[in-house]
Parts: C-alpha cells; structure tokens; sequence
C-alpha cells in the first residue's frame, strides 16, 4: 500500500521529484531518466512507471536549463527503443510459460485488452500504444508471444519510440513552463495520464454500458 501512495505521489508531482532528482544527482539524472523509461517500456511487471508524464516534465525542465533537450530526446528515444525490443524477446522466448504461470504477476486482462489493440490495429498497435499506460508495457510482449516476425516489429518500434519521445518531451518542452501549467502543474499530468488513458478506458465503458442495458 505505502508503494502503491508513493508512485501516486511521485507521478501526480513529478515536477518537485524530479527537480530534486536534478539537484541531487546531476548530469547521472540522464542515466536515472533513461533507466526508468527503458523498464517502463521494456519489463512487463512494471506497466505502473511513469511514462508520459516524465517524458513531459524531462521536457519542461530542459525548457527550464537544467536538462539539455537534445540529449533528452536521443537518450530517450534509445531507451524507448531498446525497452520495447527487450519486452519483445521476453514475449518470444518466454511469453507462454510467464503467462501460464498463476505464481508470476502478469495481470491477464492486461494481456486480453492489448491482443484487442492488435486484433483492431494490426502492427499499428506498437506504434499506437506507445500513448496508451499500460497496454504501452505489453504490446511489444504480446507482440513477442504473437510471433510477430522481429523484421515487422521493429520498424514499428522504431517509429513509435520517436514519436511518443519526442511528442511528449517537446510538449513539456514548449508548454511545460507558461505560467499557467507551472501553477497547476499536478493537474496538468493528471490530465496527461486521463487523456492517456482515454483508448483504453472508452471501449471498457462502452462495454459496461451495453451490459447494464442488457440486464435492466
């Protein structure tokens, strides 16, 4: 419980947290950012790390001189990449067996809500998710269990990585510090994540909505 209230904490103020991960730590926050992005991306246990929302802030602060943005987006971007490429070989070689396993802490709807992503987008899902928490960590896992061939998936993965990287990072970039966002900082990652969330979250209620008129 007290991680589950410290990774709301630390997502909802990402700005202080990160401001103060820069001034104890300096130029090793790029391997810190880098870290975090790559096993957000890459280890499907970890779908709950922030992705977007750091993304966001790492820009807003380069905005601000404390990080280069140049070296945020290359850094990032290799992160991304290489998080979503490692996932993929953990879906091919150990997919099956991690799933089948009740001891290993893979959420199954997880699972059932990305292969959705799939069945409706094709390959398009890895580029797609990359804006989606959560179905962002299992699509290159699922991807890997498909056996969708490497030679398909990582182009995908290529173009998905940059986009999502330099999108977000570029938002913070150029809108993270106008006045109005620094004041209500909070509420603007909480938006960032809703709107995340949105692809995932409108079919589910649709969904609940079609059972709850069924049943009156």
């Amino acid at each position: 419980m007290d991680i589950i209230l410290f990774l709301i904490d630390f997502i909802l103020h990402i700005d202080v947290h990160l401001g103060e991960i820069i001034s104890t730590y300096g130029f090793a926050t790029y391997a810190i950012l880098f870290f975090i992005i790559f096993i957000e991306t890459g280890i499907v246990f970890t779908p709950f790390l922030p992705g977007d929302s750091l993304l966001f802030a790492a820009g807003a602060f380069a905005a601000l001189g404390s990080l280069n943005i140049v070296s945020i987006l290359i850094l990032l971007i290799i992160a991304a990449i290489l998080g979503d490429t490692c996932n993929y070989w953990i879906g091919h070689f150990f997919g099956e067996k991690l799933v089948a396993n009740p001891k290993v802490p893979i959420n199954k709807s997880h699972i059932e809500e990305t292969q959705k992503f799939f069945d409706k987008h094709g390959g398009k899902t890895i580029i797609l998710a990359r804006f989606v928490p959560i179905v962002r960590t299992f699509a290159p896992f699922v991807a890997g269990i498909g056996k969708m061939s490497y030679k398909h998936f990582i182009s995908y993965n290529i173009i998905g990585g940059i986009i999502w990287v330099v999108v977000a990072s570029l938002a913070g970039y150029f809108f993270g510090n106008i006045s109005f966002v620094k004041e209500n900082f909070s509420l603007i990652i909480f938006a960032v994540i809703i709107i995340s969330v949105l692809p995932m979250a409108i079919p589910i209620g649709i969904k609940l909505t079609k059972r709850i008129i069924k049943r009156i």
